[in-house]
């Protein structure tokens, strides 16, 4: 063991003393001494194996205490919407408002009145606001409840027709399919993985028919010999179709110009849509549905929906994403690269004056959480050995890159501007304690 290492060992606190930070002594309350005094002596042993500096034993014992917050974690993965670290980030005006909501609310009281109201009349207000070609809205908890809601209330004991190519498998195994007939509806498979027609449909609906589903195939993408009916074509043939977009974008935008939005669908004569609201929208977890007044209204009257429906912090944060669209999302898909490559070259520079030579290189980073499959942005990302993955996923903050070719890619368009210094800290820490043979000098 190097000389160093032994030196770093004997700074490691003491456990009565690591057991006098202020955070651990009121943790002593809550979990009693035993449980905090084992959390104290496995950040000790972290310590002994070189994961952390001495000096960060009590954060580590802290952030081990359970029941802890959850932990902020640095995206630099290069995938916006990342599944696994609960796609999109919420902007400040979104978090302000979950924080103002988290005590007592108006969210089901008209105060003018004193009476009973619409529970969360101005989130669904904004939302309709957004989308003027919906003639009404609704919100439940997620995307997967919405088209839960829809195929319940229409197609219960009745027929789904949809394209085998959109019947979908999505994260942890989640099929699509295994969904809609959970409801009790029987699905209608027309076409083929990768063709299917108008006249596919037509044979299919008749009067079992509850709607046609059309599933926009948001994790992969089918080329070459293929054909898929537009919603304008399905609206045709005398039944509802309901759009299920999945990403959440509300209206087109230029730079994903194959993503379907909701106003498109709507005008294109779907009668109702179902999405996302933590995807490309930039908000929390919600299932958004709109279309039809008189069906969007069967929907919220539904049994259902009272099992479906959504908390007041929900409903703050996505009133407030909706009011003001300049998110964390919105913000990271626009990032020039210019800037992005401007930002990596400070990082490494600051990195490099402390005696650790990292690169700078170009890389491709990509929407995510089911969003604008096969669309690729120009970014750039910092670089290093492959080893330094572990470390720096398990540091305070973890910082999450990916890794090809044995190099760790810490891509940038997934970073705000104002986690640099936090980025550029945690990568230190980590070089400082896991450089095989110290610092790396630049040269």
């Amino acid at each position: 063991m190097r000389e160093g290492a032994t030196d770093a060992r004997r700074r490691i606190p003491r456990t009565d003393l690591v057991l006098t930070d202020p955070r651990l002594a009121a943790a002593v309350a809550t979990f009693g001494r035993a449980r905090v005094k084992a959390v104290v002596v496995g950040a000790q042993h972290r310590a002994r194996r070189g994961e952390i500096r001495p000096e960060e034993v009590p954060d580590a014992a802290v952030a081990a205490l359970p029941g802890n917050r959850p932990r902020p974690v640095v995206n630099a993965t290069g995938v916006l919407l990342h599944t696994n670290l609960g796609r999109a980030a919420l902007s400040t005006s979104a978090v302000e408002a979950v924080v103002a909501a988290a005590g007592y609310t108006a969210v089901e009281l008209d105060l003018a009145t004193g009476q009973r109201a619409q529970r969360g009349r101005e989130a669904l207000a904004a939302l309709a606001a957004a989308v003027p070609a919906a003639a009404a809205v609704h919100v439940v908890n997620n995307g997967a409840a919405s088209l839960v809601l829809a195929a319940t209330v229409l197609a219960a004991g009745r027929d789904i027709v949809v394209s085998r190519g959109e019947l979908v498998e999505i994260g942890d195994g989640f099929r699509l399919p295994d969904l809609l007939e959970s409801t009790g509806a029987r699905l209608r498979e027309v076409g083929t993985t990768n063709r299917t027609t108008l006249a596919d449909y037509s044979w299919a609906v008749g009067a079992a028919t509850g709607f046609i589903l059309k599933v926009h195939p948001s994790n992969f993408v089918v080329r070459g010999f293929t054909t898929a009916v537009p919603v304008r074509e399905l609206a045709t043939l005398g039944v509802p179709v309901v759009a299920d977009i999945g990403s959440g974008l509300l209206a087109p935008d230029p730079l994903l110009p194959d993503e379907p939005d909701a106003a498109s669908m709507l005008r294109a004569g779907a009668a109702l849509v179902t999405a996302s609201g933590d995807k490309l929208l930039g908000g929390p977890q919600a299932g958004l549905l709109l279309g039809d007044a008189d069906l969007v209204e069967r929907l919220r009257q539904h049994p259902l929906a009272r099992a479906l429906r959504v908390d007041k912090l929900t409903l703050a944060a996505l009133e407030a994403t909706l009011r003001d669209q300049d998110t964390p999302t919105w913000q990271a898909l626009r990032a020039g690269p210019g800037q992005l490559h401007d930002r990596a070259e400070r990082l490494r520079q600051a990195i490099g004056e402390a005696g650790h030579k990292t690169e700078v290189v170009g890389s491709l980073a990509v929407v995510g959480g089911g969003g604008a499959p096969g669309v690729e942005l120009e970014s750039w990302a910092l670089a290093l050995p492959a080893l330094y993955a572990e470390a720096l996923r398990q540091g305070d903050p973890p910082v999450l890159g990916r890794v090809e070719r044995d190099r760790l890619l810490l891509d940038l368009r997934g970073v705000p501007p104002e986690q640099d210094d936090t980025l550029r800290r945690a990568v230190l820490r980590v070089l400082q304690r896991c450089a095989p043979d110290g610092p790396t000098r630049n040269r």
